[in-house]
């Protein structure tokens, strides 16, 4: 069934249940204060911006978004791209798109002007519905993008190239429009995360969220009792799907605005959170915190916490044992998806499977798994090849790119371009990205298998190695290193530390400094390629 049916049902059963919060804690709420006879608004310091709403507030928000987009003439097949950072009308904008029948394509919320206006295009948008914090950004290039589509701005105060939000839905019905949409029909347009250039349009369709729906539920058990924190943002499929799991089940989430540890600790805390979907970053700043004394876990209410999971790149092992130690009692869990795939659970370890910690585990549910060798063959076990996937939730194609479709997509199987191994147990590792094995000396160096070495020291807070040009070897493996706070280590501390590895895979250049991440954890390497290696972007791109 397409997935607009789960939220009718869950307006059937718990419409009158919170399903949505919304929090802020770097924003206060205002409070009303009256002195003599003036009445007075005031930031009030002790209380964070929160804001919630019910199952039925959320289906009438995107019945009557859906309803003023057919209004405007959107029909079914059309594409609306939404722009918006985590917010409460989020999801019941996404909800309103899909119950017209058109298309949900949402933006990364850190694209500059001229990637809106690439992916836009490349989507063949017909509406764009943006934010305040794009205004900016929007306003470059309103006059262009506005010549072929609708501009609607949701919040406070809308710029004259575009048309208001709330008071163009106000007035509308909140009754569900009579669209008849199948489990084939397009839903969705995500974007590729970028990190190798301008991103592809990934197109899926009602089955595939459907199928992320069941997966996520599946292999975490969400119960009507659980609570989601989702701190990740909604536009990148990991966030979204793993919400699906909750939203299956009618259970509440709770949307934090903020990563710092203390804010997550409080939202747990408050809003009584079971399940939290964490990023290697800062599930490694909440452990440093421990460490240091700045987060104590008696000042916060934990016991309901029952699964921490993460996902979106390769688990330092080192990472959950220190975790265990600290939250013993908590389940973990390791996903492995792409946004092509429908994003997390393609491959998932399993909360049973902790003393398989380093792997991304076994094929998830309604998934099957191949390790192959360049012409497709399967490799043997114990050997490196590439992991290809095949299940309900493989997209349709990238929205008119056949030739990119193609190498991707072979008999129905996801070529997705990770180099993986399966042990003695049927487990699958990771290894590396294709594009990024180095070739030192003629042999392959994978860098995750030495990101992970060099993390187990005690001064490191984050590492990635890219391959350097080389006059003799091809390339070589430098280890970029950013330190924890008030730590010093010299090079030749690293090292000696090495020493532990095989000569072959010890980095031969040692660089301390910051690390980039994108919005969903992933290392940028093509960025520290552009800094370390010369050249172009472009050729920076075609390298990673």
């Amino acid at each position: 069934m397409p997935i607009t049916e789960i939220l009718e049902s869950n307006v059937a059963k718990y419409g009158n249940d919170v399903c949505l919060v919304e929090i802020n804690p770097e924003v206060t709420e205002t409070r009303r204060v009256t002195w003599k006879e003036y009445e007075l608004i005031e930031p009030n310091p002790t209380t964070h911006y929160r804001r919630e709403i019910t199952w039925n507030v959320f289906n009438e928000k995107a019945n009557r978004f859906a309803n003023m987009l057919l209004s405007r003439g959107v029909t079914k097949g059309d594409k609306v791209a939404i722009l918006l950072m985590n917010c409460l009308e989020w999801l019941p904008i996404y909800f309103g798109v899909l119950k017209t029948g058109a298309i949900a394509v949402p933006l990364n919320f850190r694209y500059a002007a001229d990637e809106i206006d690439y992916c836009l295009n490349l989507a063949e948008a017909d509406v764009l519905v943006f934010g305040p914090e794009f205004i900016g950004r929007i306003e470059g290039i309103a006059d262009k993008i506005s010549k072929n589509r609708l501009l609607f701005f949701v919040g406070d105060n809308c710029p004259s190239f575009a048309e208001d939000y709330n008071s163009l839905t106000a007035n509308c019905s909140s009754v569900s429009p009579d669209i008849k949409i199948t489990d084939d029909d397009d839903a969705a347009i995500y974007f590729s995360s970028g990190t190798t250039g301008f991103p592809k349009a990934i197109l899926h369709s009602h089955t595939s969220l459907m199928h992320s729906c069941k997966v996520e539920q599946a292999h975490h058990g969400q119960t009507k009792d659980d609570v989601f924190l989702c701190i990740p943002p909604l536009y990148h499929t990991g966030a979204k799907m793993h919400w699906f799991g909750s939203f299956l089940v009618g259970a509440k989430s709770v949307l934090l605005k903020g990563t710092k540890p203390e804010y997550i600790f409080q939202a747990v805390s408050q809003e009584k959170c079971t399940i939290v979907w964490l990023l290697v970053p800062w599930a490694q700043d909440i452990l440093e915190a421990i460490d240091s004394g700045k987060l104590k876990l008696e000042d916060y209410e934990l016991d309901q916490w029952r699964l921490m999971h993460i996902g979106a790149q390769p688990v330092p092992p080192s990472l959950i044992t220190k975790w265990k130690e600290i939250f013993p009692n908590h389940d973990y869990d390791t996903n492995y998806g792409l946004s092509e795939s429908i994003g997390p659970g393609a491959v998932h370890l399993g909360v049973e499977n902790i003393h398989k910690v380093g792997a991304i585990g076994k094929a998830g549910y309604g998934w099957k798994t191949r390790i192959v060798d360049e012409n497709g063959n399967d490799v043997k076990q114990g050997d490196v090849g590439e992991l290809i996937l095949f299940g309900p939730g493989v997209m349709k194609c990238y929205y008119h790119d056949e030739k990119a479709t193609n190498e991707v997509l072979k008999d129905g199987w996801l070529y997705t371009g990770d180099m993986a191994v399966e042990d003695e147990d049927g487990f699958i590792m990771l290894v590396d990205r294709k594009k990024d094995v180095i070739i030192s000396g003629g042999e392959n160096l994978y860098p995750v298998e030495i990101e992970n070495f060099i993390r187990n020291h005690e001064a490191v807070h984050d590492v990635a190695v890219i391959g350097l040009p080389d006059s003799r070897l091809g390339e070589i493996a430098a280890a970029i290193i950013e330190l924890k706070p008030d730590m010093n280590v010299s090079e030749a501390e690293i090292d000696e530390f090495c020493q532990g590895m095989p000569r072959y895979k010890r980095p031969r250049k040692i660089i301390f400094a910051d690390i980039p991440r994108n919005p969903t954890g992933k290392i940028e390497k093509p960025k520290l390629r552009k800094i370390y290696c010369g050249g172009s972007l472009v050729e920076a791109q075609n390298k990673g």
